[in-house]
């Protein structure tokens, strides 16, 4: 391949890949960075054509350079929602409760002698969203169900009701139901399926509070997420987390009789935490993945254990699985 077709291929392969990583919730990438630094581009093929002939190291490095730091700009700088496509003008891309169109627009010329202009055009118009279960004293086991990626998940402290969750979102693109399987109490909290592009892509975050009461089965289903889950306080029975490019960090309380954690990521860091004196197992299958498992003793080929583990009355096994990541099993 001639050099001068190179660096425009490494620009096309990239933003195309970026765009199919976002659209199946491996990568979070900011759409409307098109539209405010689009001349981003224009630089990039600039200084490729300027020194389009230049073969030294020095030429080649700073081509790399510029070419790495615009597309990290474009695909993850975050500038707000005050999109400049042409100078003397904005867009602003906000999605609406109360309005069918989730892609509505507003266009504001900033030579206009509209005073307001200044007070109006740099705020951001973020959703949010609470949602709850009551709780009902009858209930003895519960079971939360979370799906979605490209969402920060967060869960620490504790309830009076069944569930609650609080919501920081500009696309109002969770649903939320409860149920009955039995004696268990469901609740469902998932993430829409959005078509389209999502021109007001800020961060999302979902904070979770449960009540400390029932015993919990949590399984959680998702793509590129940070999760942070503090259960110290509550009786956990079956942890389930399964996700692609994704960070998790679990602080487990005090284990029950046989309190069971499943983890499979792809490319992931995942960190536990337990009790020091908790009796805990590890069996692993997870390929090319770097693993701590402090105060364990390797009992088999991909088996770990705390001391007195056999004899324990109350224990947690913790099954991981997972592609190229990092697995670290630690006490407190």
């Amino acid at each position: 391949m001639k050099n001068d077709k190179l660096i425009p291929g490494i620009i096309l392969v990239a933003i195309g890949a970026a765009i199919l990583l976002a659209n199946y919730g491996y990568l979070h990438f900011q759409w409307y960075n098109i539209f405010r630094l689009w001349p981003i581009i224009l630089v990039i093929a600039g200084v490729n054509l300027v020194f389009a002939h230049n073969k030294s190291h020095w030429a080649t490095i700073l081509k790399a350079s510029v070419l790495v730091i615009g597309l990290g700009l474009l695909f993850f700088g975050n500038f707000g929602n005050k999109y400049n496509f042409w100078p003397g003008s904005h867009f602003n891309f906000n999605h609406n409760n109360n309005n069918n169109d989730d892609n509505s627009f507003t266009f504001d010329d900033d030579n206009d002698n509209n005073s307001d202009d200044n007070d109006k055009g740099d705020v951001k118009t973020s959703g949010s969203g609470v949602f709850n279960q009551v709780f009902d004293a009858s209930t003895k086991y519960a079971r939360l169900n979370i799906s979605g990626g490209g969402v920060s998940y967060n869960l620490a402290d504790t309830t009076n009701q069944l569930f609650n969750a609080v919501t920081k979102d500009s696309q109002s693109r969770y649903s939320f139901s409860n149920s009955k399987d039995d004696s268990v109490s469901v609740v469902d909290f998932k993430m829409k399926n959005k078509r389209g592009f999502n021109f007001d892509s800020d961060k999302n975050q979902v904070d979770f509070r449960l009540n400390p009461n029932p015993i919990w089965d949590i399984n959680v289903e998702t793509g590129a997420t940070s999760l942070d889950f503090d259960l110290s306080k509550f009786k956990v029975q079956h942890l389930k987390l399964h996700g692609g490019a994704a960070s998790f960090n679990v602080k487990l309380g005090t284990p029950l009789s046989l309190t069971d954690v499943d983890i499979s990521t792809g490319v992931s860091s995942v960190e536990i935490s337990i009790p020091e004196n908790a009796a805990c197992s590890i069996e692993t299958n997870s390929g090319l993945s770097d693993n701590h498992y402090d105060g364990f003793s390797k009992t088999s080929d991909n088996n770990y254990e705390t001391p007195g583990f056999a004899t324990a009355k109350n224990k947690i096994h913790i099954h991981i699985s997972g592609g190229l990541s990092d697995f670290k099993v630690s006490r407190y």
